[in-house]
């Protein structure tokens, strides 16, 4: 008598049901070799549909490697219903047989740029918590043409119109960028899944629903049916063509360079003049990279009209980068103004005094408990909750400052305080024991440790040799 067939379990018979797009997203995922069995993935949901097909995909599509999943979801408070969008998406973890991470925002946040910044904040965290090898996100092709369109809009160059990137340090992954929201949602329908809607993504307040609701569809009406098909195709062509450059760039350094350090890069002049100059400017932005500096287009043009009609010994300066001309030679190097920076350290509370130096100019700094040292620049730390030692040293790239609503990079403060780009290595920052920014004097002051009325503090004054 033959043998009975097993019955059906409620997985399988989601998994016989799975439209098109399962199928589809598996074969993608596969050619691309995203991951293996073993890799844990942290998955970002926000319970909107997007995110809530990712997941779903992940979970149920027949031949993925995706086992070990965590879904993490990161409540922004910025909405009186978020409270409950965090629980459903932890009811729906538990009820698809998967681990839960939560996070919720510290501070109050004011806008899109912050929430995004506390959101990776925290994925970030739980990525390297749990030793995940990605954390993956639900961007699709839709948002890839209104990126490009963002973009164009702001005066992009060439990378820029390639768009969201599959993939980037230090582990983000976008499996759904070659699907369009159209796709996700017939998945969504024909799977019965019933996302959580979130009102702000109708918010005309914000510059992508403008772009998403308004420029696109008015364009695809009037101008260009399949206008989003069409920046979708523009961000794999400018793509592929800076995955071309990059391909012949280390080959052609090959023959320019004939000295590379972390802080100096020697070229050959004459070879570097053999190209022209356009392609001078590209390479000289890739060299800069190389050095961790990054030029704007007037600083790449003048630097590239000096590496062509500077004379030997002749140097020009650019922020951390200066250039030399050197008979037959160019040297790009950090500057550092003849002397080297210092740092200066605060090691316990008590009262004193030192210097130090950043981009090459001479810092006094001074400190005391509750009274006020002199100095032109002043700022008091609560000490009951200061981590000492209190370091005083340069702009590292990838400082942040934490506000009241959230934080910064650093790098956005000085842009938006109008810091020259060229002074910016020459402002101090005061960091704790936890290497958190404090202050940034003659800048802006985190919202940390600010004392209250009658608490012990530690203040901190700083003048330059020019007011010294």
């Amino acid at each position: 008598m033959p043998a009975l067939p097993t019955p059906l379990t409620p997985l399988d018979r989601v998994m016989i049901r799975l439209p098109p797009l399962a199928r589809h997203f598996a074969q993608h995922v596969a050619s691309r070799d995203f991951f293996a069995e073993d890799d844990t993935l942290i998955v970002a949901v926000s319970g909107g549909l997007d995110s809530l097909v990712l997941l779903h995909l992940l979970r149920f599509a027949p031949g993925l490697h995706a086992r070990n999943l965590i879904v993490a979801h990161f409540d922004h408070g910025m909405r009186p219903e978020s409270a409950a969008d965090a629980s459903w998406v932890r009811g729906t973890a538990r009820a698809w047989g998967l681990p839960f991470r939560g996070g919720v925002a510290e501070t109050e946040l004011a806008g899109e740029a912050s929430a995004r910044e506390a959101r990776y904040e925290f994925l970030e965290a739980e990525r390297r918590a749990c030793g995940a090898r990605w954390i993956v996100t639900a961007h699709h092709a839709d948002d890839q043409a209104e990126t490009v369109l963002f973009r164009i809009a702001r005066g992009t160059g060439l990378a820029g119109l390639a768009g969201i990137p599959e993939s980037r340090p230090p582990g983000i992954l976008r499996p759904l960028l070659p699907f369009t929201r159209e796709d996700l949602a017939r998945y969504a329908a024909s799977v019965r899944l019933d996302p959580r809607l979130d009102p702000s993504n109708e918010d005309p307040a914000f510059a992508r629903n403008v772009i998403r609701h308004e420029i696109l569809p008015r364009l695809e009406a009037a101008v260009a049916p399949g206008t989003r098909r069409s920046l979708v195709r523009l961000s794999r062509i400018a793509e592929s063509e800076e995955r071309a450059w990059r391909s012949v760039i280390d080959k052609l350094f090959d023959d320019l360079i004939v000295e590379s350090s972390a802080s100096r890069i020697v070229v050959k002049r004459s070879s570097w003049l053999a190209y022209g100059a356009e392609a001078q400017g590209r390479l000289l932005r890739a060299l800069c990279s190389r050095l961790g500096v990054r030029l704007d287009e007037a600083a790449t043009r003048a630097a590239t009209e000096f590496a062509g009609a500077g004379s030997s010994g002749k140097k020009r300066r650019w922020g951390l980068l200066t250039l030399r001309r050197a008979f037959d030679h160019l040297v790009f190097e950090l500057a550092s103004d003849e002397r080297l920076d210092s740092s200066l350290e605060i090691v316990e509370p008590g009262e004193g005094r030192g210097e130090f130096v950043v981009g090459g100019r001479s810092w006094f700094a001074a400190w005391s408990l509750n009274e006020q040292p002199g100095g032109g620049l002043v700022q008091r730390f609560a000490l009951a909750e200061l981590d000492f030692p209190v370091r005083m040293r340069g702009w590292i790239p990838g400082d942040r400052v934490r506000y009241a609503y959230g934080s910064k990079r650093l790098k956005k403060v000085f842009g938006e305080e109008r810091v020259p780009v060229d002074e910016r290595s020459r402002v101090p920052v005061v960091v704790d024991g936890r290497g958190r920014v404090l202050w940034v004097p003659g800048v802006s002051r985190s919202s940390l440790l600010v004392p209250v009325e009658g608490q012990s503090a530690l203040a901190i004054s700083f003048s330059t040799s020019e007011e010294a």
